[in-house]
């Protein structure tokens, strides 16, 4: 993998957010990839004392979606945590023109994201563990699924696990699933990049925004379209594979949470319980998932939340940092 020809530049977000290009090579016919982590770091002299001051962040977002929840990274600054937020390759900041938006042919690709972050950040596999600072993964939806499955494949390296709606069960259910799998792993042999059914109607879209949580600006359009990125057969199949590892049980190796919403409502047509519900995973079945990923797992249903719950109308939004800050006072504060 080459270094990083680039140096930490203001983001998009405007202070005290800055982003560094992460060169991850050449994607065969596609061209160069990239990654990009944005950080926000506090001041270490108003932090001496804080909770979580020995901690670091690395926040990876869901499908069709780039890092711009400000308030997250303040709740974690505000503790003396470094916050981190990875784009992954053709997402939001990392996304070049002529790239598929969020194409992957396996979770497990995004190892390389994952790790060109780290190192940004001080966590290279080669960091003297003596010294180095505890790691916390927070993961929303696919990324919630992709950061279970990188932590079980790598135990000891993460502290903790939080999770934002993560997306470990097909909409479906199991058995759904387990049907539709080989029709679609057939189509990702034959055709992985082609054209399927467009699913997201942009309910999920026109919740946040009559509750008011979406960013503006030019960046939404290209980066979080309405209706979502369209998906092709290989990046499902991606996902059921990760939905079926989880299904067998994982161990992530680290005390681990999970936030949902409590209750879901389907996307099938517009309803106004959306704007307090989450209308894109079917929240029972996440919470049963949730207990198959480690040894030690604690599961929050946040009233009144939607699928991003720090996204929600604020007092259910306040619910999860509450619930949140509740946590890693018990597991991870003082857990050194």
């Amino acid at each position: 993998m080459a270094g990083h020809s680039q140096q930490w530049v203001p983001d998009v977000l405007g202070e005290p957010f800055e982003q560094l290009t992460l060169p991850l090579g050449v994607d065969g016919d596609h061209g160069p990839l990239v990654a990009t982590v944005v950080r926000s770091i506090p001041n270490p002299v108003t932090t001496l004392f804080a909770s979580l001051r020995d901690v670091d962040v690395l926040y990876v977002h869901g499908w069709s979606d780039y890092f711009f929840q400000a308030e997250l990274a303040r709740f974690w600054n505000s503790r003396g945590a470094r916050f981190y937020a990875l784009d992954l390759r053709r997402y939001g900041r990392s996304l070049r023109d002529g790239e598929q938006p969020g194409y992957v042919d396996s979770l497990d690709d995004y190892d390389i994201d994952i790790e060109a972050a780290l190192a940004a950040m001080g966590h290279g596999t080669a960091a003297d563990a003596s010294s180095r600072r505890r790691l916390v993964l927070l993961g929303h939806s696919t990324g919630g699924l992709t950061l279970t499955l990188w932590a079980a494949r790598h135990p000891g390296r993460a502290s903790a696990l939080v999770l934002n709606s993560p997306w470990l069960e097909l909409q479906v259910g199991a058995i759904g699933r387990q049907a539709l799998a080989p029709i679609v792993e057939m189509r990702a042999r034959i055709d992985p990049r082609g054209t399927q059914p467009a699913v997201d109607l942009g309910f999920y879209t026109r919740a946040q925004d009559e509750i008011g949580s979406l960013p503006a600006g030019k960046e939404r359009a290209a980066w979080r379209p309405d209706r979502g990125f369209p998906t092709a057969p290989g990046w499902l199949a991606a996902v059921l594979n990760g939905h079926r590892r989880v299904a067998a049980g994982v161990e992530v190796d680290c005390p681990a949470f999970a936030m949902l919403s409590a209750h879901s409502t389907p996307a099938l047509t517009w309803r106004e319980s959306m704007t307090s519900t989450d209308s894109v995973l079917v929240v029972d079945d996440i919470a049963r998932a949730a207990t198959r990923i480690g040894r030690l797992v604690t599961v929050a249903r946040i009233d009144g939340a939607i699928h991003d719950v720090f996204l929600s109308r604020p007092a259910p939004r306040a619910a999860a940092y509450q619930a949140l800050d509740r946590w890693l006072a018990g597991y991870v504060a003082h857990a050194r």
